[in-house]
């Protein structure tokens, strides 16, 4: 998703509580890699890797000119034959530390193997950061979550692209007031069409 979309879909969501959430846990996460020079650790599930989230912090790092946001993709299938930023596995988990966060990406609870790693890395000092399901035992687990319900308006991968984007701003945007939908639209369709100023 590109810049172009996610400025429009945020233009949907205004007064909704998503762009609230995902910038608070954006901020969190943002917070806590910054102040500790960076060891952002990223994994999901055997069935879902979030590696998209992945390649998209990448960027919003480059961007923003904050090179703490890079994450290193954690595998549950990682094989040493693989590229190298796809060839980190679950023992890295292991060697968690204070000063490390690790972001868990998962649609439903992980399963027990993965929390025991996560409560081993929590209790080693690293900083839990939970994006998923509303209970369990990972929300219990982390020191920050952001819970996307199951059946509610967006699915995990869209707030994924909101967090990635949230964290790579380097100021949030000022509250607007309300306005209707058609004419938030409006003025989005406005802005996206408008010709380039002159003089370029």
């Amino acid at each position: 998703m590109d810049a172009v979309r996610v400025a429009l879909l945020r233009e949907v969501l205004a007064g909704t509580k998503w762009l609230g959430a995902t910038r608070r846990f954006a901020g969190a996460l943002r917070g806590s890699v910054v102040s500790h020079g960076g060891g952002l650790l990223l994994v999901g599930t055997p069935e879902y890797e979030p590696w998209h989230l992945a390649a998209h912090l990448v960027d919003e790092a480059a961007w923003s000119g904050t090179p703490e946001l890079a994450p290193t993709l954690v595998r549950h299938g990682a094989r040493a034959s693989d590229p190298a930023h796809l060839a980190v596995g679950l023992g890295r988990l292991a060697g968690a530390r204070r000063g490390e966060t690790l972001l868990v990406v998962s649609p439903e609870g992980p399963e027990v193997p993965l929390l025991e790693r996560v409560h081993d890395a929590r209790r080693a000092g690293a900083t839990v950061l939970a994006l998923g399901p509303a209970e369990g035992e990972l929300t219990a687990m982390a020191h920050e979550s952001l819970t996307v319900p199951e059946g509610s308006e967006l699915d995990l991968d869209t707030v994924q692209h909101l967090v990635s984007a949230a964290a790579g701003e380097n100021f949030l945007p000022t509250p607007r007031g309300h306005r209707r939908l058609r004419d938030r639209l409006s003025r989005l369709a406005d802005q996206l069409t408008a010709p380039p100023p002159t003089g370029w």
